[in-house]
């Protein structure tokens, strides 16, 4: 047993004692919860007894990885900017070119984002790149404070070091470098940017205590909705609220399916008269399709090594799904006859989040419904990825008065900020994650060193 197997026996082992057993604890931790705002629905965002820890070793080889990949993605996009075929395999539309052509005022193309991360029994691979807002980072911290001052926690500490990643600050410090780089003199006032729902959403209800932090540093922020915005005289506000620095938390593609380019925040964006973070030339990473061209040796064969060895290790093989020819393990094939065939080794996924279309997996589905996945990929700009196995682990469920454990999905999502690390977060789902089950949701993450 590891380090890590013999952690998690431990925590549990607590919970099975007659300290923990009445659940009392479990109880005042959800009312803990729901005074935090932590909350939404009626459900908790949390809805596990147990962290998830990360050995000092994962995550010191997922910082690395992690910040070599991202000099990757900075080196593609830059080149997809400057070459329109490589835009148009990236199915990107007329109007998301012109909003990448637009110099946001600073340097980098991501100043904060994610990576959605499979740490599994020593392997690591990257399954998305999330270029706007890095959501989860506030849940998590407030989670992370939550659970440290929790009895078995307390017990638990007694064995094992634990040490709390950072949370918020170092976003905003991020957000305020981003906002001098652009030339804001003046402190700033943040606009949290969301396109309003007909229902509140998880992410919606972190923006509000993300706002509530910023606040709580000195920082004017309000949560504005695009429908709110205005745009005269050079000055972008919200009613009574001038707005200098975005926070931009709303996709381009569920943009442009509401809005134009003629929209205020376009407009303020277009002539400098807000920093946003993050730029809309950001989306080059949000497109699925950027993974076949970071899995295309021809593109990356001049990459340093280290990048190269990073792609090859750490990316699924990804190909945008059409009727031509590509290669596999170094062998020429014919794409849609490859697909159809090697269906229980492969997943479906849209280029983009926005929209009505899902992610189809080859080994949950039948040969029928992968034929009719394979013709709606070849109709709508959709990727096919090879397989990767999940991380699952046993957690400890509250729910209805009672504990279970159940094994749930890992998703581990490092914070990237200004290309470098500064934390991660992580997400648990039901190991059939396709379906909706209440069980998803964060937990906080500590890093875990034994003693």
């Amino acid at each position: 047993m590891n380090q890590l197997s013999e952690a998690i026996a431990r925590y549990h082992k607590i919970l099975e004692s007659e300290s923990y057993k009445d659940l009392s604890w479990a109880a005042t931790l959800r009312q803990n919860m729901e005074q935090a705002g932590l909350v939404v629905s009626g459900r908790p965002v949390c809805p596990v007894l147990r962290p998830h820890f990360v050995t000092t070793r994962q995550y010191a080889s997922l910082t690395k990885s992690t910040e070599t990949l991202l000099s990757a993605f900075e080196r593609i996009k830059t080149l997809a900017l400057s070459t329109p075929s490589l835009q148009a395999r990236m199915e990107m539309l007329p109007a998301e070119k012109m909003l990448a052509a637009i110099d946001p005022g600073y340097s980098h193309f991501s100043v904060a984002s994610f990576l959605e991360t499979s740490l599994n029994n020593g392997s690591l691979h990257f399954m998305d790149y999330v270029a706007d807002a890095p959501m989860g980072t506030a849940y998590s911290e407030a989670l992370t404070n939550l659970f440290w001052e929790t009895g078995p926690m307390k017990e638990f500490r007694k064995k094992y070091a634990l040490t709390k990643l950072p949370g918020t600050k170092p976003l905003l410090k991020a957000l305020l470098r981003a906002y001098k780089d652009f030339g804001g003199k003046k402190p700033p006032t943040i606009a949290i940017v969301e396109l309003k729902q007909p229902f509140q959403t998880m992410e919606s209800a972190e923006y509000h205590l993300l706002a509530e932090i910023f606040r709580q540093n000195g920082f004017p922020a309000e949560v504005v909705n695009l429908d709110q915005m205005e745009y005269k005289n050079g000055i972008l506000r919200r009613g009574d609220y001038v707005i200098n620095l975005v926070y931009r938390c709303v996709k381009v593609q569920e943009f442009l399916i509401r809005y134009d380019l003629t929209h205020p925040l376009v407009r303020a964006y277009k002539e400098r008269a807000i920093c946003m973070v993050n730029s809309f030339r950001a989306e080059l990473a949000r497109k699925k399709a950027i993974f076949d061209l970071l899995t295309d040796e021809t593109i990356t064969s001049t990459f340093p090594a280290a990048e190269r060895k990073v792609l090859r290790d750490s990316i699924p093989w990804t190909r945008v799904v059409a009727a031509s020819s590509t290669t596999f393990q170094n062998q020429t094939v014919d794409l849609v006859e490859f697909i159809q065939k090697n269906r229980t080794t492969l997943v479906l996924r849209p280029n983009d989040d926005a929209g009505d279309h899902h992610e189809v997996r080859g080994w949950e589905t039948d040969d029928a419904g992968w034929d009719r996945a394979v013709k709606t990929a070849l109709r709508t700009p959709y990727v096919v990825q090879q397989r990767t196995e999940p991380a699952v682990a046993p957690f400890p469920v509250f729910q209805w008065g009672s504990m279970d454990v159940k094994n749930l999905k890992i998703d581990v999502h490092p914070q990237t900020l200004l290309g470098k690390v500064t934390g991660c977060s992580s997400w648990l789902s039901t190991v059939e994650s396709s379906r909706f089950s209440t069980l998803s949701g964060v937990a906080p993450t500590f890093l875990l060193e034994g003693k």
